[in-house]
């Protein structure tokens, strides 16, 4: 059974930064696709990032620019740490953030999840 557990979340000033981890055990796949959501108050969850096993990166465009994705695969085939660095951060990216693997032939916004981590941006 996949598990997912982000940490990083914080209260940060607009223009800060903040970096978010994902730890990743149970993978029953090494093509898995690795991404980043967000669900602020009142509104849906979103696709932030994503990244596959070779490294192939994509953005939502309200973070490109801004935001960094990158995974570590562990000494075990079903392991990996997710990572999510935010850059000049913007109120708008408060959110509570969640972490996702899922098969690469499942589409976006499926698969197995993280319980989140909360990101505040604020003065």
């Amino acid at each position: 059974q996949v598990q997912l557990v982000e940490s990083g979340g914080d209260l940060v000033q607009p223009g800060g930064s903040l970096r978010l981890s994902c730890k990743v055990s149970g993978r029953t796949s090494l093509s898995d696709v690795l991404g980043w959501y967000r669900q602020a108050p009142g509104k849906e969850r979103e696709w932030v990032a994503s990244i596959t096993n070779r490294a192939t990166s994509d953005y939502a465009d309200s973070v490109k620019g801004r935001f960094s994705i990158s995974r570590d695969i562990g000494r075990s085939p079903i392991s990996a740490t997710v990572y999510l660095q935010m850059n000049s951060l913007k109120p708008e990216d408060t959110a509570v953030y969640y972490c996702n693997v899922r098969p690469r032939a499942v589409p976006k916004g499926l698969g197995s999840w993280g319980p989140g981590t909360q990101v505040i941006v604020s003065s």
